[in-house]
């Protein structure tokens, strides 16, 4: 059955009555160019999407008018290779104007400068069409998803926009190579919001924590996961009913349960994260403690309750998962980014578990490398795991898995996912992972919502201790309208796990040709060839290669 998902969106300012107006301009663009309001451009990208079936086909283009524009919709016919093969399955979106209020503590020498603080990120699809004020540009985007089945060969549609006294079509194309993207092996997983609060600036209203609504909104949290490969998932120990009584701890893993069964429906979980069993006592260099349900505070672990409470729980947890088939995919999270120190404190809570547990193994978000005796999956910050990479690689060789993660930092030149960033940093992201090994990437800020402000107005956030989180650390994707929608980083996110993916099969196939793309991307840990026309040459030897 043929698909045509079109998606548009209302205007966020308001406008001056508008007037009927060709003087219109329409120009493809290339999707790893970021459109600020002011940007006027006259050349036009003309480059075929090259793609492997199973991948996206990203198209972007620069709409701006001299008078304001009125009631724009976009449309856009199937795309078709003329011999009775369609692809269908294509989303058309506006893309979202959000501030970055804040500067970034230590910003790269390609950081996108605008002059109104005013960078593209949402891509917003509300189904309505859109007011555009005059001399500003409207960033359109087209995403296609093209089937794991798709025939090899030439395809092309032809994108409509329309409003009130103008008409504009573009002809666009698609090459699907005769090579089939692998469901990819890079373990990537994004924590999430998963109290009601995050429920409740979804659907702007009050949200009762595992109601109905709830469920819903943890349900839209998941496809949305599933767009950019996500394949491991956080579940917080706070799911879990934990109750004492005169007979000692007793435990309902019901709403548990119910979360992780959303997640394996959605296509998402392969693996399942336990939430973190601790934290600091205080500051960053402080102790760790245990939390413990119904006591204010973290205990540290030589306090009774804290012994108590795990000698209970951690058995009862470990039962549960035998019982329910998911003993083999489960990974235990002690307490986030120990460092130094703290490591020792660290350790004791470790200990403690490993008695209780020896079985289930362990993944940490580090800063140390004292925890050799216990993790099972290192996950240092990237600038760390550049630092000390010939460590991380003997804890491969001793059989230890190790990704990389990024968030707050590394800053610089370093990739990243901050919106000032050009959008090709994002996506070279996991092009990291092939050059160096990593065989993970986490992040904290799927969608970490601030409580206290609007992620469509302001993207920055100041913590109480003066750090700045920039601009996109905090989340992919946003909220509106009982609903979540995908951002321009989040597609590029997905595209660099499919690179991964077929870096991967290339090497198989053919290591030195694999490994000698991948160094003419990222010729070092900070630093990338940064040209978009370089990139898709790289890209076209990868799939050409692959197809030989």
């Amino acid at each position: 059955m043929k698909r045509i998902f079109l998606f548009v969106a209302i205007a966020t300012c308001a406008l001056m009555p508008c007037r009927a107006n060709d003087k219109v301009s329409l120009i493809r663009v290339d999707p790893y160019e970021k459109l600020l309001p002011d940007t006027v451009l006259d050349v036009p990208y003309s480059e075929t999407e090259e793609v492997a079936a199973g991948e996206h086909a990203v198209f972007q283009f620069s709409l701006r008018g001299v008078e304001d524009l009125c009631n724009v919709h976009l449309s856009c016919d199937a795309f078709s290779d003329g011999k009775g093969h369609s692809i269908d399955a294509v989303r058309l979106g506006f893309v979202d104007y959000v501030k970055v209020g804040l500067p970034m503590r230590e910003p790269a020498k390609d950081i996108i400068k605008s002059p109104q603080g005013l960078f593209p990120d949402p891509i917003v699809d509300d189904g309505l069409a859109r007011d555009i004020p005059a001399e500003m540009t409207q960033p359109v985007w087209v995403s296609v998803s093209v089937p794991a089945d798709a025939a090899p060969g030439l395809y092309s549609a032809t994108i409509r926009i329309k409003g009130k006294g103008f008409s504009k079509k573009e002809k666009v194309r698609i090459r699907v190579y005769p090579v089939v993207l692998e469901e990819p092996s890079l373990w990537v997983t994004n924590w999430f919001k998963s109290g009601k609060d995050g429920a409740q600036l979804m659907y702007g209203s009050t949200v009762t924590m595992f109601s109905d609504r709830y469920w819903d909104y943890i349900r839209e949290v998941a496809s949305w996961m599933k767009e950019c490969y996500q394949n491991m998932v956080l579940i917080p120990l706070t799911a879990v009913d934990a109750s004492k009584g005169v007979d000692g701890w007793t435990f309902d893993f019901s709403h548990f349960d119910q979360m992780v069964d959303i997640f394996m429906e959605s296509g998402v979980l392969k693996r399942i994260e336990g939430g973190h069993l601790g934290g600091r006592r205080g500051g960053w260099d402080d102790p760790f403690g245990v939390r413990v349900p119904g006591v204010s505070g973290l205990l540290p672990i030589e306090d009774q309750r804290a012994q108590d409470y795990l000698r209970h729980f951690i058995p009862a947890l470990s039962a549960h998962l035998r019982e329910k088939g998911w003993d083999k995919i489960y990974y235990q999270h002690i307490a986030d980014e120990p460092v130094p120190t703290n490591s020792a404190s660290y350790l004791d809570i470790g200990r403690f578990f490993k008695a209780l547990a020896p079985e289930i193994p362990t993944i940490e978000a580090c800063h140390t490398h004292d925890l050799a005796e216990f993790l099972d999956i290192w996950v240092p910050q990237l600038n760390y795991y550049a630092d000390s990479h010939s460590f991380y690689s003997e804890r491969q060789k001793a059989g230890d898995e190790v990704w990389f993660y990024t968030c707050v930092f590394p800053q610089g030149e370093f990739a990243n996912r901050f919106i000032e960033q050009p959008l090709l940093k994002t996506r070279i992201l996991h092009w990291l992972n092939y050059q160096y090994g990593a065989t993970g990437y986490l992040h904290w800020g799927f969608n970490q919502w601030r409580g206290d402000g609007d992620p469509w107005h302001e993207t920055t956030y100041r913590q109480a201790g003066g750090l700045v989180l920039p601009g996109g650390d905090c989340w992919i994707v946003y909220p509106r309208n009982g609903r979540i929608y995908g951002s321009i980083r989040l597609e590029a996110m997905r595209d660099g796990v499919a690179d991964y993916t077929l870096l991967q099969m290339l090497a198989r196939k053919n290591k030195t040709r694999a490994d000698e793309l991948c160094r003419q991307v990222v010729l070092d840990w900070k630093e990338y060839d940064m040209s978009t026309s370089h990139f898709r040459k790289i890209r076209h030897a990868i799939l050409e290669a692959l197809s030989e």
